[in-house]
């Protein structure tokens, strides 16, 4: 027997289960002793093939040195070095990871220390306030308490005289004396003063953890064999997209608007605008008119909007009415009694929003309309008070990808859900508290981030969809920006107030 082997590895026949085996059938793949080996032939159901063990040994000894180098060698060359590679980008990650994490901490320090200051100015604000009161208080104390010493210093020497001319037998000094009581009897006014009390505010705590901000959620990936596993959930929101610090014009369309107002996609390559006039105007990136749509009324559109069938719809505020625009007709989908209809858009669902304000200007609302069914109503908080501003202002309204509806208001976006509540509103970047904000045009993009223009200043806000200030699209040449719309490819298309252009924007990376 093969030397390789001891003695404890002897195998015994497997048909007499006695003798040792010193062969073995290939095709049976069963011991054998040389006494069993005419009755294994016996079975003639199979063309047995009988070798010495030794030799059944040897060739299968030798096909597993085989497997084994095969084996060291993969191991060696391919998959130890792709671990050793992996270990490597471990460790680095885990670094990254760190100074990820203390650079976050410092931004939220730094934005701590923001808040703080923020909270220290008003403070000061308010104690100024305090000591100006004071001041008025203790100078009208004082005016009170010269005039009543005087009375006093007066009164004594009144009463000095009348002594005197008691005393004395002058009657001269007597009849001269004139009395003073009647004034006297006039007693000083008693001064009142309703001292300030301070009504603390209970702190809103999610308030103050958007002013903080939020973090883009954590995605964790795995990659196996050239495709990517994303972790649970991830595929709900669509990964962050970079913004540009600068924003690149891409194209500018003159429309000949005196003052153009709204616009609104019809394509990635076709945009409806409407401006001061009765006329609605359909261009390509090229600048070219493609259509002209006169109202049905004659009167100027004050919003118009695009339906998901790529239908034209408008809103006519001095016939308080709102109008689909098909081919060549126009039809008129609902006529409001008590309302002027301002800003409205199509959503998701295909349904029309549409924001309206009362006859005498005190009311505001949002109303969802599927066809001319009037289906939803928001006007309210959960408290009972307006959620927008009354007066004759015009309000814009669009709906965002995570089904809010964003207002831009007097002053403001106010952000509500598709139940009709507040999320918040946003009345300018923390940065510049008290600058006067007055958002006209606005739209929302892939990334469910907010886009309103502020006409006055020149610029865009961009928020996030939790009312986090992103920045300004403000250092592009943005003249008075009005309209804005958003394609599918997140370019931005503003309308140009007074220089009736239309310009396209890249602003993502």
């Amino acid at each position: 027997m093969d030397p390789r082997y001891s003695a404890q590895d002897v195998v015994r026949c497997a048909l007499c289960r006695d003798a040792v085996a010193p062969l073995y059938c290939n095709v049976c793949h069963t011991h054998l002793c040389k006494d069993c080996v005419e009755k294994h032939f016996s079975d003639k159901s199979k063309v047995h093939t009988v070798v010495p063990l030794e030799q059944f040994l040897s060739t299968d000894f030798e096909s597993k040195r085989e497997v084994l180098r095969r084996d060291l060698q993969e191991l060696e060359k391919y998959i130890f070095p792709k671990y050793q590679e992996s270990a490597a980008i471990i460790k680095t990650q885990k670094t990254d990871q760190l100074k990820h994490s203390q650079k976050l901490t410092s931004e939220l320090n730094k934005q701590g220390e923001a808040l703080h200051r923020e909270i220290h100015t008003i403070i000061q604000r308010k104690q100024a306030e305090i000591d100006e009161m004071n001041a008025q208080h203790l100078a009208a104390i004082e005016k009170q308490e010269d005039e009543t010493n005087k009375a006093l210093h007066e009164i004594k020497q009144v009463i000095q005289d009348l002594k005197s001319l008691l005393d004395t037998s002058d009657v001269g000094l007597v009849s001269k004396y004139r009395s003073r009581i009647a004034e006297f009897r006039k007693l000083p006014n008693k001064l009142k003063i309703s001292l300030p009390n301070l009504l603390p505010q209970k702190i809103n705590r999610e308030k103050l953890l958007k002013q903080i901000g939020s973090f883009i959620p954590l995605s964790i990936e795995t990659e196996e064999q050239g495709y990517t596993v994303l972790s649970p959930g991830a595929e709900s929101s669509p990964p962050a997209r970079p913004l540009l610090d600068v924003p690149r014009l891409i194209t500018d369309i003159p429309t000949g608007y005196r003052d153009l107002y709204n616009l609104s996609c019809l394509s990635d390559e076709e945009i409806w605008t409407s401006g001061r006039n009765e006329i609605m105007k359909l261009y390509n990136l090229k600048g070219e008119l493609l259509k002209s749509v006169q109202t049905k009324s004659g009167n100027n559109p004050q919003d118009i909007a695009v339906t998901r069938s790529g239908g034209l719809v408008y809103t006519d505020l001095k016939d308080r009415s709102i109008n689909l625009v098909s081919g060549t007709q126009i039809q008129t989908l609902i006529t409001l009694r008590g309302w002027f209809p301002h800003g409205l858009c199509s959503t998701a669902s295909g349904d029309l929003l549409v924001i309206m304000t009362s006859d005498d200007w005190k009311q505001t609302k949002v109303v969802r309309y599927s066809g001319s069914t009037e289906k939803q109503t928001i006007q309210y908080d959960d408290q009972g008070k307006p959620l927008y501003s009354s007066g004759p202002y015009t309000k814009y309204l669009s709906e965002n990808r995570n089904s809010d509806i964003c207002v831009a208001d007097y002053d403001s976006v106010v952000v509500v859900s598709a139940a009709g509540n507040l999320r918040f509103r946003h009345t300018g970047p923390p940065s510049t508290p008290g600058e006067s904000f007055r958002p006209r045009g606005i739209t929302t993009d892939s990334q469910a981030n907010i886009l309103t223009s502020d006409m006055y200043k020149h610029r865009i806000h961009i928020i996030d969809q939790d009312g986090l200030f992103l920045r300004f699209l403000h250092n592009c040449g943005l003249q008075a920006p009005g309209g804005l719309c958003v394609d599918s490819r997140d370019y931005l298309f503003v309308a140009e107030v007074d220089t009736g252009k239309v310009k396209k924007l890249q602003y993502y990376k």
